[in-house]
């Protein structure tokens, strides 16, 4: 079976978009099967559809192993995209050849081809997920290092290269898109830039034109990818006619939120393509709809309906219960709390149940349970105050998820995997920060009363004494002892 290249998708006589030849417009730092599936994806899309006509080059954000590099240049940028899920309760399994990627580079075993980059007078665009722990200022990055360690180091050299070859000129610096899930990425990106100039003591027009001539954009990236779909590829492989090794896997719903002027629309012309990319001067309200609601509900359901007997999402939304507890957590106690319109919350929310059934990904209880406290903390803390704030009380739902929480780390036995708890006659691992699971094996045999107190008490945590919110103390400890004698499917039953 060949590869996937433009000579065998011709033999095949596939009548699909493809571009072959464009100018490099875009520069993008990460070749993961995210990027490929979200912004790789709209690129393409808008290549189609709004003659964008654009390719984009990839680089390696971190050294090691050349793999996806090789089969990328091997392929000629060419990776079937599978985009897979439920709309308005219909299965949807749509498949495209994205053509919008030239190759990828190494600058690890190839610097001089990325400082390269920098002289291409088409350039425009650098697009970046190098993970959460990517946009990192670190001061042991040198300007002569080649490359240097951080991402933002390396797209410090990057920039400098370009004022090298272009100076002040105007139009050549970058709008730069930052998918990497933290607070104002794009912002955080262009402090750790102005951080590097500073401590490589780099000339001060050099500082003024990053600041003039560049756009660091902080956005918010929605499209769940389980990228390459290893059980299946062999026969997804045999059906197309072709060895793909870049299969990618997204679902079928996306929304990219760009925080920048409307001068962008004309540079990027997402809307003329009818994609679902919003370009506003704050993407914070829909950050906070997303991590609250889609997040939010994930963490306030999950732990319970592990506890309870279920193993992935979609099948706690087929249990009239579990469905039940999540929809009413979301729409009676999360929605009411947050800012954009009613229709708009409550359109999202539908999303995210069709979301939640998709027939074509199996995502693990488990895998979501990762790092809960600060999952917790970040995605449901939030609501659980702004609702006492609006309405003077507690929110059941989302008391009786933090019970669940508790119960769910009630380990009684560390190892160098994690915490060891049991559900009926089953192990599983907690993982979270050793601290933590520390501070719960200290308190394994605590009193329901204990320990609820020293969980709630516990300022490192949550950032804040949870007692002194009136009455939730008490309420998730009267939870916590009918969990122990009845299960969380009894408490998420009397919720309803």
């Amino acid at each position: 079976m060949k590869n996937l290249c433009y000579e065998t998708l011709k033999e095949q006589g596939y009548d699909g978009f493809l571009l072959k030849d464009a100018p490099e417009r875009v520069l993008q730092f990460g070749e993961g099967n995210f990027l490929r599936a979200f912004v790789d994806y709209f690129i393409d899309m808008m290549n189609e559809k709004a003659g964008f006509n654009s390719k984009v080059v990839l680089c390696q954000p971190i050294g090691g192993g050349d793999m996806i590099r090789n089969f990328i240049n091997e392929q000629e940028g060419l990776y079937t995209l599978f985009l897979r899920g439920s709309e308005n309760g219909q299965k949807v399994n749509d498949k495209r050849v994205i053509s919008c990627v030239s190759r990828c580079i190494n600058p690890y075993s190839d610097y001089d081809a990325l400082m390269a980059c920098a002289a291409n007078p088409d350039l425009r665009f650098i697009t970046c997920n190098t993970t959460e722990a990517g946009i990192q200022y670190d001061p042991s990055c040198k300007f002569e290092d080649k490359p240097a360690a951080s991402y933002p180091a390396k797209l410090t050299q990057f920039l400098y290269q370009r004022y090298e070859n272009f100076g002040r000129e105007k139009g050549k610096g970058f709008i730069i898109l930052s998918c990497e899930l933290i607070d104002n990425n794009g912002k955080e990106l262009e402090k750790c830039v102005l951080k590097y100039i500073e401590q490589w003591r780099l000339d001060e027009g050099f500082a003024n034109w990053v600041k003039e001539e560049n756009i660091f954009c902080s956005t918010l990236v929605d499209r769940i990818v389980p990228g390459y779909p290893r059980n299946e590829a062999d026969q997804i492989c045999e059906e197309l006619g072709y060895k793909d090794n870049l299969l990618d896997v997204g679902e079928v719903f996306g929304f990219w939120v760009i925080e920048g002027p409307q001068s962008l629309k004309k540079e990027l012309p997402f809307e003329e393509a009818g994609l679902p990319v919003l370009i506003c001067d704050d993407h914070k309200p829909y950050k906070q709809r997303k991590v609250r609601i889609l997040n939010g509900a994930h963490t306030s359901m999950v732990l319970g309906a592990y506890l309870a007997g279920q193993d992935i999402v979609r099948d706690c939304m087929k249990d009239d219960v579990i469905r039940g507890f999540m929809n009413k957590t979301i729409y009676e106690e999360i929605i009411p709390t947050l800012t954009l319109p009613e229709d708009e919350l409550k359109e999202f929310a539908a999303a995210v149940t069709d979301r939640f059934n998709n027939p074509f990904v199996d995502h693990a209880l488990m895998s979501i349970s990762l790092n809960s406290t600060s999952k917790w903390k970040a995605r449901v803390l939030p609501s659980l105050k702004g609702y006492v704030e609006k309405f003077g009380k507690l929110p059941e739902c989302i008391t009786a998820s933090f019970a669940f929480y508790i119960a769910f780390y009630n380990g009684q036995k560390l190892t160098d995997a994690g915490l060891t708890a049991s559900r009926e006659a089953n192990e599983y691992t907690v993982n979270d920060d050793r601290d933590i699971l520390e501070f719960y094996l200290a308190h394994k045999d605590d009193s329901v009363q204990d320990l609820v107190h020293a969980v709630c008490a516990n300022e490192v945590f949550w950032g804040e004494d949870l007692t002194k919110i009136d009455g939730f103390e008490a309420a998730v400890a009267k939870c916590l002892a009918r969990i122990r004698e009845e299960g969380t499917y009894a408490v998420m039953k009397s919720c309803l």
